[in-house]
């Protein structure tokens, strides 16, 4: 899979990309489903090279946006947890930026279980609680207004025990630096000058893995 320029897109594409490369689990032949699709940026760029993906996105304004912006993809609608496919039926699901946000996440592992065939995948990024929870309480200049949408923050240590508890065993996390251009804009953008001096002292790449700002880890499926 190539790189390619993520300035003007929605969300770290440049990190996620390295991620799913890392994986060496995303080929032509693989039945790939993304949860949560946005504005159908990662969407586009695996379905126009011909690979074998669908997706999902509860968000009718970034659905619209993603027709304006690419034509016609294989995106859908979901309402809740549900995933709209048979069981069995995919051998990889991805999801960025995407876990944080569901209330249930039982349900949503649950269903990711089912809908993935014996031995298949997930692969996910979402952002580590112990980090996310300071930054959005800055961004946001309240204490509390940020668990209304980040309702499903995980540490490292609650994230692996909620998938193991749901179906999901050999849990690896990926040492993927996310200090893009794209996460200094953010930084920029909601810390100002501030967030930047943060960053030339400490690098989140450099951190322990339990204090990463964003975990990217691989689950494999497993099935009575």
């Amino acid at each position: 899979m190539e790189n390619f320029d993520n300035r003007k897109e929605f969300g770290n594409l440049e990190a996620n990309i390295r991620f799913l490369n890392e994986t060496g689990l995303i080929e032509k032949k693989t039945k790939i489903l993304e949860i949560g699709s946005g504005n159908g940026s990662l969407l586009n760029y695996f379905y126009k090279r011909d690979y074998d993906i669908r997706g999902l996105e509860v968000n009718n304004s970034r659905i619209e946006e993603s027709k304006k912006q690419y034509g016609k993809l294989p995106l859908e609608k979901v309402d809740n947890e549900v995933l709209p496919f048979a069981d069995n039926l995919f051998d990889v699901v991805i999801s960025f930026d995407v876990f944080e946000h569901i209330p249930d996440s039982d349900k949503h592992l649950q269903e990711v279980s089912r809908v993935l065939k014996n031995q298949g995948f997930y692969l996910i990024q979402t952002p580590n609680k112990l980090t996310n929870v300071i930054f959005e309480t800055i961004r946001r200049r309240s204490f509390t207004k940020w668990q209304s949408d980040h309702c499903s923050l995980h540490s490292y240590w609650s994230i692996i025990r909620r998938f193991n508890n749901n179906n999901f065993e050999e849990i690896k996390f990926y040492d993927i630096p996310v200090v893009t251009d794209f996460f200094k804009m953010k930084v920029k953008r909601y810390m100002g000058d501030l967030g930047v001096l943060m960053l030339g002292l400490v690098n989140p790449d450099k951190l322990p893995q339990f204090l990463r700002t964003n975990f990217y880890l691989k689950a494999r499926n497993k099935k009575n």
